[in-house]
């Protein structure tokens, strides 16, 4: 059975490489094993998912992955870290750190051909806070054989990711994230499981990926038009895309076309609204953006 990274153990390999956790790079480093065993339960993997984890640090969450996944892509920016992954995999997991892949690299840049041997199937992670919703959103974007996944996120972050239309917290995350997924919240996380301890919670986010809802689309054309729409959110949709559509009138005929009021304000649309605006473009504005 594969030993878990208690705050003994986190200490220990910690002060061997020399490490301090960082702000720059977003590391709070879990040391309770009953928290990375919540975590890949609720991940809900199969034998046959390839797992991809994003900042595994020291090693917490990648033991728990290794017994039940059928390979783990663990991408880590810090040098140090990388470099030490596999012989902790050796010495905590047995026959199971074979099944380890350690990719020094920034997340932000990994592509497919990276990560394509075995191809990852599902995202599990305890992302760094200052690039979890980046992160999220390339890798979706990026790796197209990811079908689920479950990201450990600051509270407020994973909120906004989840948040439905009409909700404070909708906003840009939220429509993005709901063009390649369905998500929902999976749980919070208190700080004292961390080292060192951040001053917020954190929170699980679900998600399973689906069909766009406008294949026909480009996702381009509809980011666009949500980055316009949030970028002034306490404006219409008539004057926020005003500078998307070439002026207040063709926003407002586009918004007609799309069959949504030019009176309303990007908070209260879904992302299969913000895809209809986004077909309905006048002439051009697709393609320029």
């Amino acid at each position: 059975m594969t030993g878990l990274l208690g705050p003994a153990e986190i200490r220990e390999l910690a002060a061997r490489l020399g490490v301090t956790p960082t702000k720059k790079l977003g590391q709070n480093f879990v040391h309770d094993p009953n928290t990375v065993r919540r975590i890949v339960t609720t991940a809900g993997l199969t034998p046959d998912d390839v797992a991809l984890e994003v900042g595994p640090g020291l090693g917490s969450l990648t033991l728990a992955l290794l017994p039940v996944a059928a390979h783990v892509h663990a991408v880590e920016l810090d040098p140090a870290l990388a470099a030490a992954l596999p012989e902790t995999a050796a010495r905590f997991a047995g026959e199971a750190a074979g099944r380890l892949t350690v990719h020094p690299a920034d997340a932000l840049r990994v592509t497919a051909a990276d990560l394509a041997d075995p191809a990852p199937t599902a995202l599990v992670a305890n992302l760094p806070y200052n690039v979890a919703v980046p992160v999220v959103l390339h890798l979706l974007a990026e790796l197209p054989t990811l079908r689920h996944g479950l990201v450990m996120v600051q509270k407020e972050v994973a909120d906004r990711l989840v948040a439905g239309p009409g909700s404070k917290v909708y906003g840009i995350p939220s429509v993005k994230l709901a063009w390649y997924a369905r998500s929902r919240a999976a749980g919070k996380v208190p700080p004292n499981v961390f080292w060192p301890v951040p001053n917020v919670d954190s929170g699980l986010v679900a998600f399973t990926r689906r069909e766009p809802p406008r294949p026909d689309v480009p996702r381009q054309a509809v980011f666009a038009v949500v980055d316009a729409a949030f970028a002034q959110r306490r404006k219409t949709l008539r004057a926020a895309l005003a500078g998307w559509a070439g002026g207040a009138d063709r926003a407002a005929a586009a918004l007609a076309a799309a069959g949504v009021d030019p009176s309303a304000r990007g908070e209260s649309l879904t992302v299969e609204q913000f895809a209809a605006i986004a077909a309905s473009a006048p002439g051009g504005s697709v393609a320029e953006q």
